[in-house]
């Protein structure tokens, strides 16, 4: 995938700085910069079809959140993890996300779990065609969206962050495997949530996490 002006554009009346931020912070996110691939700012200018200053502004947040990793020289890339890495990443996803799906469903709407069943069906329709792409993009918008439910703005923006580390080396995971045989405990915590169960929530959150971060291990 490359980004350019049009993408960028995508959040038109934003400043120009935060468009650029919030673009490359998808290139991350979704894998369109693979862990190790060294980049140059001259490069992203190029490949954005950005301004030099918005660029430089959007690498310094994204490397201040653990995104991005200086090499020195103007190049950056994205971090390759390691055993440990993985290991705390999964960590801090179980703690954190498991008690957002709890507190999600000690609050949601019924009307909010059917839209949560919606992004899932076009979620599954990705993952039947196999369009990497598309299930990336719509398991983060799934998570996403339940975190919201939680009215809990800290943790899930601590969430986010957790995901921008290990979201390009799922679609490593994903170039390698497909999608046939990706996590998806969305239908056990659709259930709890319709049933505002929140024990349950949390433990199908828990399952969900694990599955995802041990394919992420095992491609070490």
């Amino acid at each position: 995938m490359v980004t350019k002006a049009a993408d960028i554009r995508d959040g038109a009346g934003l400043p120009a700085h935060e468009q650029v931020y919030r673009a490359l912070r998808e290139m991350v996110l979704f894998g369109a910069l693979a862990p190790g691939e060294p980049v140059t700012i001259q490069g992203l200018v190029e490949r954005m079809d950005a301004g030099m200053t918005p660029v430089r502004e959007a690498l310094r947040r994204l490397t201040a959140e653990g995104a991005l990793a200086a090499l020195g020289n103007r190049r950056i890339m994205v971090p390759v993890l390691d055993a440990a890495a993985v290991a705390d990443l999964t960590e801090a996803r179980l703690t954190i996300e498991t008690r957002l799906a709890r507190r999600a469903a000690e609050r949601i709407a019924p009307e909010a779990v059917t839209a949560l069943a919606g992004i899932d069906a076009l979620l599954d329709q990705a993952i039947a065609r196999g369009d990497v792409e598309a299930y990336l993009r719509g398991n983060f918008a799934f998570h996403a969206a339940l975190n919201a439910e939680a009215c809990a703005p800290i943790l899930s923006a601590l969430t986010e962050g957790l995901w921008l580390r290990f979201g390009p080396s799922l679609r490593v995971v994903c170039g390698q495997t497909g999608t046939r045989n990706l996590p998806d405990r969305h239908k056990d915590l659709l259930k709890a949530l319709l049933a505002r169960d929140a024990g349950a929530a949390a433990d199908a959150m828990a399952g969900d996490v694990r599955q995802g971060m041990e394919l992420i291990a095992q491609s070490l």
